[in-house]
């Protein structure tokens, strides 16, 4: 069980990855901290080997505070959450020593399978593939894959987290059926399984954001690395 260690100041950001985190037994959850309010020295000492970053209003404070972690601990990893999955601030963020990068797109159930993936390295983002472009993400995502409406579709319950009876559901469709489509979209986008297909799906921009959760209540505040 990797020591994850959360820097995000928003409420309702909060509240979506604690949901996301809460069942998946992958991570012990240190602690919530402001990237205003914290240093990397904080959260080395408190014993963190994953750190997830949200970009968050407060952007130079967390390309600071990455940079500053590559500096304490070479082997510590650092995973971006991020608006866009494109643009100068990711380009940035990697140049200060992030490790990879996950869309806030991200549907909660999925967040702790896309953090497990990276950290053992079975997801590799380039820096390069990240710069600006004047086309929408979607656009480009269609110029790598032959995928049919449907296809898509169900790419897109895939990387909410959706089980194929799940989509059966929502679609009126059989689970045979569905697993033909999931079949037809791994081999048109050369991945072998669902979190190769979650990751391309985030990555080109084929989710839709979710609606924000509800913030986190009085009684359970965000939490704090003690000093």
């Amino acid at each position: 069980m990797k020591r994850l260690v959360v820097v995000a100041d928003n409420p309702l950001i909060v509240g979506a990855i604690r949901a996301g985190l809460r069942d998946s037994g992958a991570f012990q959850l240190l602690g919530y901290v402001d990237p205003r309010k914290t240093t990397a020295s904080r959260i080395t000492q408190a014993g963190a080997e994953v750190v997830l970053v949200d970009e968050g209003g407060e952007s130079e404070a967390a390309l600071a505070l990455i940079q500053s972690l590559r500096d304490q601990d070479e082997d510590i990893k650092v995973i971006v959450l991020a608006l866009r999955m494109e643009g100068e601030w990711l380009e940035r963020a990697f140049t200060a020593g992030a490790n990879g990068a996950m869309s806030k797109a991200i549907h909660p159930s999925a967040l702790a399978t896309l953090i497990r993936e990276t950290v053992a390295g079975h997801i590799v983002h380039s820096p390069a593939s990240l710069r600006s472009t004047s086309r929408e993400p979607v656009a480009v995502a269609a110029e790598h894959s032959t995928l049919t409406d449907r296809e898509t579709e169900i790419l897109r319950f895939v990387a909410s987290g959706a089980t194929n009876a799940e989509i059966a559901r929502q679609l009126w469709i059989t689970q045979q059926t569905v697993k033909f489509h999931v079949s037809n979209v791994y081999r048109k986008l050369d991945v072998a399984n669902r979190t190769e297909a979650c990751h391309y799906a985030h990555v080109n921009g084929l989710v839709a954001a979710p609606e924000p959760p509800a913030p986190a209540a009085a009684s359970r505040p965000v939490l704090a690395i003690a000093s």
